[in-house]
């Protein structure tokens, strides 16, 4: 597939990112009312750091939402983010460039930092607090992040979500495989990734996050797994080693994670911190909605690899996904 045309009148715009752990500046959604903040200060009094209380709502360019590379020297192979269109449109695209050849994020990125530490690469898609349901496109030539479009329109979500949101590069869940436990067939997408930490990462950041725990959702029928972790830029990182430790590092977030994906798609409402009103359109969740440990976690993420591997090599059809050859 080619490549979307961006026409003269469109700007392209810069910003250095890297495959290292990054500080991003804060980022909160244009489209965030008075009263849809007032219910994220509600939902997020849980653990909810005193900065982000006093953020400001506006939106500021990836231009000028620089990260701060840093980390070990093996790691230092910085990569550009290039913006094309206006955003929000159906024309945005974020490519990704690395020594000024654009390459995919999905595909020319490895699927872990630090594999024995549980430590993963992960691309940023949604920051925290903002609303746009922004994605890898994995039908795209060099699979650029743009927005998602339902029923002819650009998709948001019907509230902010309260976490940065990205997904593991090199993974994917196989639509025509069966997973012998859940007994759902994959949803077609790279693994997706929540950041539960404390600070925004801007759109674009490649950065490393430590994979703690999972959730397998059920959407629509078709499995999406759910890997939960922290940014190891957090302060708190460090002393996460298990599910228990993160929850006792963020209170309460698991259960808000699992509540959020549940009801995103619902008929209900989000109010005071909680969903009511609800009739119809929840996501399930398998495995007794646990939130499983890092080693099943690795599990999830080396299995998902393992497909990802499949689709590469031709085993299984791509049936339209943009593949690297």
């Amino acid at each position: 597939m080619l490549r979307p045309t961006i026409s003269s009148g469109m700007a392209s715009r810069i910003t250095s990112v890297a495959l290292l752990p990054v500080l991003a500046t804060a980022y909160i959604s244009s489209s965030m009312t008075p009263s849809t903040f007032g219910a994220r200060r509600a939902f997020h009094s849980i653990s909810r750091p005193s900065a982000l209380r006093t953020a400001s709502p506006s939106v500021l360019p990836l231009s000028q939402r620089r990260p701060i590379a840093r980390g070990a020297a093996a790691l230092r192979s910085a990569y550009t983010i290039t913006e094309e269109g206006k955003f929000p449109s159906e024309e945005y695209r974020v490519f990704f460039k690395e020594d000024g050849k654009t390459i995919s994020p999905w595909h020319d990125v490895p699927t872990w930092a630090d594999k024995k530490a549980g430590i993963v690469n992960a691309i940023i898609e949604i920051t925290k607090d903002t609303r746009p349901k922004m994605e890898v496109a994995t039908k795209e030539e060099s699979n650029p992040i743009k927005q998602d479009m339902k029923k002819g329109k650009l998709r948001d979500y019907p509230l902010d979500i309260f976490w940065n949101y990205g997904m593991i590069p090199k993974t994917w869940e196989n639509p025509k495989a069966e997973h012998p436990e859940m007994k759902a067939f994959g949803d077609d997408d790279p693994v997706d990734i929540v950041e539960i930490g404390s600070k925004p990462i801007s759109r674009g950041t490649i950065c490393q996050i430590k994979a703690v725990g999972t959730l397998a959702m059920i959407d629509e029928g078709e499995l999406d797994w759910k890997v939960i972790g922290v940014s190891t830029e957090d302060p708190k990182c460090k002393d996460i080693n298990s599910v228990a430790d993160m929850e006792k590092a963020f209170p309460g977030q698991i259960d808000a994670i699992r509540e959020w994906f549940r009801n995103y798609k619902s008929d209900g409402k989000f109010e005071g911190g909680k969903w009511v009103d609800i009739t119809e359109g929840q996501n399930s969740f398998g495995l007794g909605e646990e939130c499983k440990d890092m080693a099943y976690t690795a599990e999830v993420i080396e299995e998902t690899s393992e497909q990802y591997a499949q689709l590469m090599s031709g085993k299984v059809d791509a049936d339209g996904l943009w593949l690297k050859k």
